[in-house]
Order: structure tokens, then sequence, then C-alpha cells
């Protein structure tokens, strides 16, 4: 059973606000308790490639707070770094609903698109923008740039 507002994770008091978030074709779902601790866009090329876009957006949240629920798949990547990361995808319709970096194992990320919801708050941080595709813009006074 999915987890909602009114049946938060188990061991959890109801929290503030849970946002739900699925796959493409819905098989594979998570519920994230709590307010996203970083919303950010990527422009790395291997985010690009992930995501079929120019960019990615993620939010990421405690792991103790994201109830990941179905059949899924999991991809590694090692990255330029020389660390990995995890990414955990639907293995009926490909898409990739969560993910997690060796650096930062204590976070879950989950794609901004897997929650379907225009009224998400904003990104506070663009990353790789030296690969950044010229028409695209991330604005804001309090967004933070990084090379």
């Amino acid at each position: 059973m999915i987890p909602s507002e009114r049946n938060p994770l188990p061991g959890r008091e109801a929290p503030l606000h849970v946002r739900e978030a699925s796959c493409s074709c819905g098989a594979l779902r998570a519920v994230c308790e709590g307010e996203p601790v970083r919303i950010s866009v990527c422009h790395c090329l291997a985010c690009q490639r992930r995501s079929g876009s120019a960019f990615s957006a993620q939010a990421r949240f405690p792991a103790n707070r994201v109830a990941v629920t179905g059949e899924r798949r999991v991809y590694r990547r090692i990255g330029d770094s020389g660390q990995g990361a995890d990414f955990a995808f639907c293995p009926v319709c490909g898409a990739t609903l969560a993910y997690r970096h060796d650096a930062q194992p204590e976070l879950i990320a989950i794609p901004l698109g897997a929650f379907a919801d225009p009224s998400f708050p904003p990104p506070r941080v663009s990353i790789y923008e030296e690969r950044r595709h010229a028409w695209v813009q991330v604005l804001g006074e309090d967004v933070e740039h990084l090379e």
C-alpha cells in the first residue's frame, strides 16, 4: 500500500506535506514526506541522456522520508568523479523514478516530472552549467549557478 497523508510512512507522525511520484505507467511509485532538502537542475551530459532532455530537474529528500514501491530495475553509473549512482527505473515503461548518489547516500533524488505537479517549488541550484544548452536559462535571484 502506498502511504498517504492519512497513512504516513510507518512509525511517523502525519507529515506536513506528502508528495507522490510515479513512473509513466504508474507501476513504480514513490511517496515523499516533507519538503525536499534540495531542488536542482543538472546540465551534465549523463543527465541529458538519462532524461532525454537538455537538462534534468530533481528534488532530493532524506532517504528515511521516501518510500518506493513496485518492481524496479537498477542501473549503476560511475560518474566523471569516480563515484557511482544507482538509478531505479520501471521495467515496464523505462522511466527513472529515483536515484541515490554514493556521495550522498542519506538522500534520494526524484525527477520533478515524476510528480506531475506544475506547482512544485522551483530549483534553487543549477549545476554543470558549462554543459548547458545556450538556449536554456534557469531564472531566479536566489538560484545558485555552478560550473
